[in-house]
C-alpha cells in the first residue's frame, strides 16, 4: 500500500509530496552523479508526486544522455529529487531523494530492500562490486 510522504529541500524552499510503496524498495547507484551526492532514491509514478512550492527556486542539471532531469534547490543546493521519462518505469517518473522526506519516512524505507545499480557501467540491473560508500 503506497503511503503518503512530504518532503523537501533543507531551507524549506522547495517542498513536495508523493506516494511510495515501501514493498517496492529504494535504490543506491555508483554512477558519477549519484555516488558523488549520495542519492538515496525512492521512484514515485508521475500521478504519485506533487510539487507544492518552489518551481522557481528549483535549477536543473543534465548530463551524459540527458534522460534525467537533476533538480536543486537554488538556494541551499540539495536535490530534492529528479524527473525522467522511461518506458521501463512506466513513463514519467520521479526520483525522490529519501533522504529529504520527512518524519520517520526515511526509517520506513530502510526497512525495504536497497537495491544497488552500476549506473557507472550502465548495468543498472547488475549490483557493482562495491556497495560500502554509496
Amino acid at each position: 500500500m503506497k503511503n503518503l510522504h512530504q518532503g523537501g529541500c533543507h531551507c524549506g524552499a522547495v517542498r513536495f509530496e508523493c506516494r511510495l510503496e515501501p514493498a517496492e524498495g529504494t535504490s543506491r547507484c555508483n554512477c558519477s552523479m549519484c555516488a558523488k551526492g549520495r542519492f538515496w532514491k525512492a521512484i514515485a509514478r508521475k500521478e504519485d508526486f506533487r510539487l507544492l512550492q518552489g518551481e522557481n527556486d528549483l535549477s536543473d542539471y543534465q548530463f551524459g544522455t540527458k534522460n534525467i532531469h537533476h533538480l536543486f534547490c537554488r538556494h541551499c543546493g540539495i536535490k530534492p529529487f529528479g524527473r525522467g521519462h522511461m518506458d521501463a518505469l512506466g513513463g514519467t517518473f520521479y526520483a525522490v531523494n529519501v533522504a529529504c522526506l520527512d518524519g520517520s519516512a526515511p526509517e520506513e524505507m530502510a526497512a525495504a530492500a536497497i537495491q544497488f545499480q552500476d549506473g557507472q557501467h550502465n548495468a543498472w540491473d547488475k549490483a557493482p562490486r562495491e556497495t560500502r560508500h554509496l
